[in-house]
């Protein structure tokens, strides 16, 4: 079983940055690479799922 990402954000690039936000609460910032066949990352820091938008991990 597995649990939902806690914040999804849906992007149109398959580069994308992830710093956890603003302030105390952030993280460094990390770059990640969208697969086309997967259609989404997760960041290793704060589990943020960043979903390509048409993707086949885009189920809106």
């Amino acid at each position: 079983m597995t649990r939902p990402a806690p914040e999804i954000e849906y992007v149109t690039k398959t580069r994308i940055a992830c710093d956890g936000g603003t302030g105390g609460l952030g993280h460094p910032r990390v770059w990640y690479s969208i697969d086309p066949e997967e259609g989404f990352v997760e960041c290793g820091y704060c589990d943020k799922r960043f979903v390509l938008e048409g993707g086949p991990a885009d189920q809106r």
